[in-house]
């Protein structure tokens, strides 16, 4: 081959090919490369919200959307449209139902009834219309009543059939009856059940007989399936019932269930047992007494739990004709709560929380990112503060922690923002009123706070601002501004809390009242110094046991709100375990309030 007076070899033929068809191949996805590789740029840009952003890299980011552009590259190609196999398959569907209408067979029979439905030709019509691009519209043909035979009972023919399945011996079939009359009607169909798998049985429809033999009970219905290995054959009474799409969400739990002690539930072996902290994907909540539920990441079956609406009245005790409701929502399901209007006051935080019922709370699966605010909570002395001055003097660039503000003097040698902010207890007071302070308190006739904008300064900064403030200030902090992370130092036994303390008390750390019997010990005698050596040791002791009483009482009423419970047996251990806890924040997937998010 001669190309403008020089001469090229097929080699030099093979080696251009390829250099474009890498062209080509480079050229595909790069409007989507591009917006992926700027996603970060959009941070504090148009407004836009570190949640959306964040789910928009992960959505990015997913393999499934790479798989739909590859896609999308690949239908845009010059001859990239698959030819169809066929362009006559109405006449083969007549044909192949003919020939099974011939067979006579029960299977036979059952592929000619499906093949004879409107819907399947209406698809296969649909189908040879699109193959030979013939789209343009048809007069519709003149059809004929087609009336179906009466049965026996008066029943049409439509309304009465059979339906067979095949189950294992013990194996249950996903499905609950109830008995209305005479009649055996099915209740209630458990997602991912044999049933509801085939799909040819729904909710309310009468089931008539089994394998020949009449049931009208759930007892009789019991007696003919436990022995049954193999096929079954239901005959039905179907029920036209308009059908709802269920909507699926996801739920945290807050509490613990058993159904085995619960009376209310219609079938303990259908119940879903559930811990605290387990993430519930709801996937039916048409009963509102009993949703439709499994463990998320588990191989374990659908069960039933309790509605929000059934396990608030059984704690509560409402009767039904004294619950004067208004609605409100959770995953697209319609609940009633029982409201009294009361305003919201801080000093009785704690009676609201003693009346407050969360159950379930709405969440969703969001990409790895880096929280905004780390909480650390537990009963005094349990060595939380200990665990915040050592990751923030391990990470000085990443942690921080908001100085307090207080309206005490300033004294010599201190420097104002160096370790409190002083400010006129005026100036506190009308912060406080305009709630903007996460916390505050009085001590020896001064105020001292912790004050919001400082905790917005240092996520602005771009650093984790880490908090040890009371169980109170969650509910201020639980927001998107916020995003706490929230973990719970739990504390010890007496012994190991014991060995602690001492430990700090070698490293200069040690409680007030220690510090007065010690120098009480060396005022006095060797006897009186044994007498208040054993007195300091008894008090110790009920100082401890008082500290683990209030680390039990905090967990029990705030376990609900925890993301990670750290038990305190060891310090270096137990701070090992929380950076690993922080450091997974950016490599794991997280489950978040759905109020962060939407």
């Amino acid at each position: 081959m001669v190309i403008c007076g020089s001469q090229r070899s097929e080699d030099d033929d093979r080696r251009l090919l390829r250099s474009m068809e890498q062209l080509n191949k480079e050229k595909q996805g790069t409007a989507f490369q591009h917006v992926r590789n700027n996603i970060e740029g959009l941070n504090g840009r148009c407004g836009v919200q570190d949640t959306d952003l964040i789910f928009l890299k992960g959505l990015m980011s997913s393999p499934v959307m790479s798989s739909l552009v590859k896609m999308q590259d690949r239908l845009e190609e010059t001859g990239g449209v698959a030819e169809p196999m066929g362009t006559e398959n109405t006449d083969l569907l007549h044909v192949v139902s003919g020939i099974c209408r011939e067979l006579g067979s029960k299977p036979a029979q059952e592929l000619a009834d499906i093949l004879h439905s409107p819907h399947i030709q209406a698809l296969i019509e649909a189908h040879d219309s699109i193959a030979t691009k013939s789209f343009e519209a048809q007069a519709p043909a003149e059809t004929l009543p087609f009336l179906l035979p009466p049965a026996a009972n008066g029943m049409t023919g439509e309304a009465i059939r059979m339906v067979g399945i095949s189950k294992q011996l013990n194996e249950p079939l996903g499905v609950t009856v109830k008995s209305e009359g005479d009649n055996l009607v099915i209740a209630r169909i458990l997602s991912g059940g044999i049933i509801d798998r085939q799909g040819l049985l729904h909710v309310g429809d009468n089931i008539m007989e089994i394998n020949g033999v009449e049931v009208h009970t759930p007892q009789q219905l019991q007696e003919q399936l436990k022995n049954i290995d193999g096929s079954i054959t239901f005959k039905i009474m179907s029920a036209y019932q308009d059908s709802f799409p269920s909507s699926r969400c996801y739920l945290k739990a807050l509490y613990n269930y058993d159904p085995s002690k619960d009376n209310l539930l219609p079938c303990k072996e259908i119940g879903l047992s559930f811990k605290q902290g387990n993430i519930l994907e709801i996937l039916n909540q048409q009963d509102p007494n009993w949703w439709q539920a499994r463990i998320l990441d588990s191989k374990g079956p659908t069960g039933l739990i309790p509605s929000q609406e059934l396990e608030e009245r059984r704690r509560a005790f409402v009767r039904p004709e004294f619950d004067f409701t208004t609605k409100s929502s959770m995953c697209g399901t319609r609940m009633s709560k029982k409201k009294r209007k009361r305003f919201y006051q801080t000093k009785a935080n704690g009676d609201f929380d003693k009346a407050e019922l969360l159950l379930y709370e709405e969440v969703a699966r969001m990409p790895p990112f880096k929280r905004k605010t780390l909480v650390l909570l537990g009963a005094q002395g349990v060595g939380r503060r200990s665990l915040k001055t050592q990751l923030i003097s391990t990470a000085p660039d990443k942690f921080s922690s908001p100085l307090p503000y207080t309206s005490r003097p300033i004294r010599d040698g201190e420097v104002n923002g160096k370790t409190y902010h002083f400010m006129s207890r005026e100036a506190i007071e009308a912060d406080i009123a305009e709630n903007k302070y996460l916390e505050w308190g009085e001590h020896g006739g001064h105020l001292y706070g912790t004050n919001l904008d400082s905790i917005r300064a240092i996520i602005n900064s771009g650093k984790m601002c880490v908090l040890d403030c009371n169980p109170q200030s969650l509910k201020m902090l639980k927001t998107p501004e916020f995003m706490p992370y929230v973990v719970f130092v739990s504390a010890p036994q007496v012994e190991l809390l014991k060995q602690m303390h001492e430990n700090g008390r070698h490293h200069g750390f040690t409680s007030m009242r220690s510090l007065t019997f010690e120098k009480a010990m060396g005022r006095h005698g060797s006897r009186r110094a044994r007498t208040l050596e054993s007195l300091a040791s008894l008090y110790e002791d009920e100082e401890l046991k008082s500290t683990i009483e209030e680390s039990g009482r905090l967990q029990r009423a705030y376990e609900k709100y925890f993301d990670l419970t750290l038990v305190n047996n060891n310090f270096d251990k137990t701070f090992e375990l929380l950076q690993e806890a922080i450091n997974s924040l950016s490599t794991e997937d997280q489950w978040i309030p759905v109020s962060w998010v939407y």
